[in-house]
């Protein structure tokens, strides 16, 4: 039985791995910049945006997270120091890598990962976290296998690209559910704050002229606030409630749209076992989450019969 008020926490992890699926579209745009930079402008612009959105709307939770910082004990806080900094080097690799790989790889690599990960994320979630898993859950992940079995007989370099992107993002997600005392917004902005710090020698370094074209700047204010900010709070918000393997097989709406995309908008070669492989990933959407389906419709069934 779905708890009171739990689906808007499906829906908020929905939106955003749907909003996700797309970012190849904003991010072809700018296939001519190198990663790196693509990177560091993601993160400073994202950045500056949330700094402005605490200090109008959220300096009251940004004081109560320091009082509550400040009254844990030193071992408390060194714990959630390493968490926390731990998680922004993960969500910065995983940043880096996708970016990388969607202009310099391939399309497909960057959205096979996130046929990958859920399966990391769910079995990290099932050792690590000891989350719950049923047997139909199990069998959701099973065909999710099956499927992605299928789609890994391409380029070894593109499964191996695939599985690091994968595997920086999974963790990363696991470890948010250790963070739990920390406001949602004032974590993303942390992490954001520690992937610039840690940005900031390598772009005075490496000496890359300012970007001066319009475009640019427009398309990296999309992707900071539409494909940054916005989704990484849902998908923060969504972990209050969900569990990182729930989560991790509603991330499956990610490869899905990002490999319609591939081949129905940029026009990617595919195969009938990659439809066969997409089809059988549906099908692990639905029997991992036939619980959620199943007490939606009775409720449904319910209020019409009131």
């Amino acid at each position: 039985m779905i708890k009171t008020g739990t689906l808007k926490f499906y829906v908020a992890g929905i939106i955003a791995f749907i909003v996700w699926g797309a970012f190849a579209i904003p991010l072809k745009l700018l296939s001519a910049y190198s990663s790196m930079q693509i990177l560091q402008y993601r993160i400073f612009t994202a950045l500056i945006l949330i700094a402005l959105i605490i200090l109008v709307a959220g300096k009251a939770k940004l004081k109560q997270d320091l009082k509550v910082f400040k009254a844990g004990t030193n071992k408390e806080r060194l714990k959630l120091s390493g968490l926390i900094l731990l998680s922004s080097i993960l969500l910065m690799g995983n940043w880096f890598t996708y970016i990388y790989a969607v202009n310099h790889v391939s399309l497909t690599s960057a959205a096979f990962a996130y046929m990958v990960c859920p399966l990391i994320t769910a079995f990290g979630g099932f050792f690590i976290l000891k989350e719950h898993l049923t047997p139909l859950k199990l069998w959701g992940l099973s065909i999710a296998l099956v499927s992605i079995l299928l789609l890994a007989t391409g380029s070894i370099r593109e499964v191996l690209w695939s599985v690091g992107i994968a595997s920086v993002y999974a963790f990363y997600l696991i470890i948010q559910r250790f963070i739990t005392q920390v406001d949602k917004l004032n974590m993303l902005a942390i992490n954001l704050l520690i992937s610039a710090l840690f940005m900031l020698p390598y772009f005075f370094m490496e000496g890359t002229p300012f970007p001066a074209e319009p475009l640019f700047w427009m398309v990296i204010v999309i992707i900071a606030l539409v494909f940054t900010l916005i989704p990484l709070f849902l998908n923060l918000y969504a972990l209050i409630e969900l569990p990182s393997s729930t989560l991790g097989i509603i991330m499956y709406i990610n490869p899905i749209i990002s490999f319609m995309i591939a081949f129905m908008y940029f026009d990617e070669p595919y195969h009938e076992n990659q439809l066969l492989a997409y089809g059988l990933l549906v099908i692990a959407i639905i029997v991992f989450n036939w619980g959620l389906i199943k007490d939606l419709f009775s409720a449904k069934d319910k209020v019409l019969h009131e």
